[in-house]
Formats: structure tokens, C-alpha cells, sequence
């Protein structure tokens, strides 16, 4: 299709698709948007996930990959996102909804911010061109590098999509997400002092150590089950909460290379001295849950009375965190974004069909405040 008259459609249909850090599968949203910017009416049609192979997720999570395995799995996993996009877009055809374009973020294999004197960068794969090829629509893709070329950290990305969806004129929301990792948006009227930054490790500390403890016989906590059988271990969560990056200000972002469990977890993963497998997990459930009340207390309360929290993301439904986190934060209502239309797996996925439609249309779509950047810039690269 022509781009330009992509354009001018008065509602575009575009397939967010997302592979997060906790490496369990593509999601992939079926969106449709009217407008752009401040002006743009956004409404979920259909949202799922489709997992990995067993095979696919231990090779996403190795601690080390060679620049052949980042070529391959760069073409395969361009093939999957293709796989997931076509399948949501045959589902979108039942219903007579044709997809306009694709706007992939592709799975994150480095982010390494820029810090001081010190570059950075980040590096996405999973290949746009092979998505375009299935479907023969415009795919956006790339979209951190952008930013960072702007001086921003390239993350987080999704707060553009939070202000666009939550902005109220006389309420401060925040959202939620806990993936792999977590981070807040504080949502404020103009996107201009929308504040946003990762709080640090999410499902990916919580399901790493289930993993790694059982030498992959586990590969997560499902509902939080094991938390919730288990007790808590003073000496590893004094280590866990032990991390400078804790103390940075915002904005700040992080990922695998700080928060990678057999870098984060280093000395109880796998079990040094015989603890049991539900006192750890419980114990890192704990650190999660008090990592984000206290990135809350100290970086959003000071400065903003929020009237609500809208949690998204896999957390969700791990049943023991979302208890711990309300024991941390008791004065603080939170409300599932399902509320609010949005499925609770669903955000990051749909932030990027967002993101996607933006870029097409020519709108500059980071937010300088949460990444740093000097500038609005539109991102991602387009590939036809």
C-alpha cells in the first residue's frame, strides 16, 4: 500500500508485535487507531500470545551468544513475529478487518544505556523484512536506536503510548508494567512532564530464579505459587536490594546485562547451601515487590500525587507479587488495566502498534523526559 495513502485512512489497523525480556513469546495486538498524537482514539480488536518452543527459550536465554547465533536467531525470529502476525491478521479476516501495517519491536538481545562519557546502544533482532515479505504491509521496526542517536537511553518506549491512552485533565495516573523487567509512567496531561523509568528486575528475577534453582526442570512461578509456600531469606534479599542502581535518578532504564539472573541472582542460583526452592523464590517475589514500592515512594510520590496505578504486564498474574506489592504501598489503589480495555499481557504489544502508527504518520513519538533524549524524535525505520 501506499504510504501516503495509509495516511489518510480514517482508521488504520495495525499488529503490535513483542518479544519481552521474559522470553515466554511473541505477543502480538490487533489495534485499531484513528488519528495521531493527542487526537488519536485507539481501541484493542484481538491480542494473544504465541509461545516459544522450549528449544527457542533456552537459546534466548543463554547468558552468551556468538555473533553467528545473533545472525540466525535474527532471520528465525523474524519468521516467528511473521508466523504470529499472520495468524492475528488471518483472525482479523474472519471479522473482515484487513491489517494496514505491522510495527514489531523485535526481541532485545543488548541495551546498554548510555552513561557519562561512556556510549551506549541497543540491539533488537527478529527481522522486519520477513514479516513484510508474509504479509505485503508496511512494517515498522527498530525503534530504540533512534532515540539514543537523539542522546536518549532508547528506553523506555512505551510512555508515549501511556500519555496517549490514560492523559486525563484533572487526574495523575501511573502505570505499571512488570515484565521481565518493571517500570513506572507517571501519566500528567502534557506529555512534556510525563515521567517514566524502569524501577529494575521484574518476572525476569522471579522466574530466572525458579529456573536456575531447579536447573530448568522450572521455568516459572506460575500464580506464584511457589512464593506463596515459601519463607524469606534475610542475607539474600539484603543482596538483592544491594544494587546501585537502585539509587540512580531518573531517567534511567536497564535490562538483561544488569539484571540477567545468573548475574543478579550470582551465590543462590543454583542453591549454594541447601535452601529450598520456595524460600527463594519467595524471598526474590519480596525484593521485586519492594524494589518498585520504594522506586515509587521515592521518585513519583514526592512529586506527584497520583490518584491511581494502572498495573500491566505478566506480573499481573502472579498472585503472591501483586499481594506483596499492595502490603508495600497500602495507601496506593491500584486497578488492573484490563479496566480499562487493555488486556493486563497485552500493553507492551499494543504500545507499539501505537508507536508503529506514529511513525508512519510523521509524529514524533519519544518522550525526552523518561529517556533523556535531547529532542523529540520519530522513531523506527520503515520497511515496505
Amino acid at each position: 500500500m501506499n504510504l501516503e495513502a495509509l495516511r489518510e485512512k480514517p482508521v488504520r489497523y495495525g499488529i503490535g508485535l513483542m518479544s519481552g525480556t521474559s522470553c515466554d513469546g511473541v505477543d502480538a495486538a490487533l489495534v485499531a487507531i484513528q488519528g495521531t498524537g493527542a487526537r488519536a482514539r485507539v481501541e484493542v480488536k484481538a491480542f494473544r500470545t504465541y509461545p516459544y518452543s522450549p528449544r527457542l527459550r533456552r537459546q534466548l536465554l543463554a547468558p552468551r551468544m556468538t555473533a553467528r547465533d545473533i545472525c540466525e536467531l535474527n532471520t528465525f525470529l523474524g519468521t516467528k513475529f511473521a508466523d504470529a502476525a499472520e495468524k492475528l491478521a488471518a483472525k482479523a479476516k474472519a471479522h473482515d478487518i484487513s491489517a494496514d501495517f505491522a510495527a514489531s519491536h523485535g526481541h532485545t538481545v543488548a541495551h546498554v544505556p548510555p552513561r557519562g562519557h561512556a556510549d551506549g546502544g541497543t540491539l533488537q533482532i527478529g527481522d522486519a523484512a520477513m514479516i513484510a515479505e508474509r504479509l505485503k504491509i508496511p512494517v515498522v521496526s527498530d525503534f530504540r536506536p533512534r532515540d539514543v542517536a537523539a542522546g536518549g537511553q532508547g528506553a523506555p518506549l512505551v510512555p508515549y503510548a501511556d500519555w496517549l491512552l490514560f492523559a486525563r485533565k484533572d487526574k495523575t495516573y501511573a502505570t505499571l508494567n512488570i515484565g521481565g523487567i518493571a517500570n513506572f509512567t507517571v501519566v500528567t496531561e502534557r506529555i512534556e512532564d510525563v515521567v517514566a523509568f524502569d524501577t529494575g528486575p521484574g518476572n525476569m528475577a522471579i522466574d530466572g530464579m525458579a529456573r536456575l534453582a531447579t536447573y530448568g526442570r522450572i521455568s516459572m512461578d506460575k500464580d506464584g505459587a511457589l512464593a506463596a509456600n515459601g519463607k524469606l531469606i534475610p542475607e539474600l534479599l539484603e543482596q538483592l536490594l544491594d544494587h546501585p542502581y537502585f539509587d540512580r535518578e531518573p531517567p534511567k532504564s536497564t535490562g538483561w546485562e544488569e539484571f540477567g539472573p545468573e548475574i543478579y541472582l550470582e551465590g543462590f542460583a543454583p542453591p549454594q547451601h541447601g535452601e529450598r526452592l520456595e524460600d527463594l523464590v519467595a524471598t526474590v517475589t519480596l525484593a521485586v515487590a519492594r524494589t518498585i514500592a520504594q522506586a515509587f515512594l521515592r521518585f513519583i510520590q514526592p512529586q506527584h500525587s497520583v490518584s491511581r496505578v494502572i498495573v500491566s504486564g505478566g506480573g499481573v498474574l502472579n498472585e503472591t507479587l501483586m499481594t506483596l506489592l499492595v502490603k508495600e504501598l497500602p495507601d496506593v489503589p491500584f486497578r488492573k488495566s484490563d479496566h480499562y480495555g487493555l488486556p493486563c499481557k497485552a500493553r507492551e504489544a499494543v504500545a507499539f502498534a501505537i508507536l508503529g502508527n506514529e511513525t508512519l504518520c510523521g509524529t514524533p513519538n519519544n518522550v525526552p523526559a523518561a529517556t533523556g533524549a535531547r529532542r523529540p524524535v520519530i522513531l523506527g525505520k520503515i520497511t515496505v
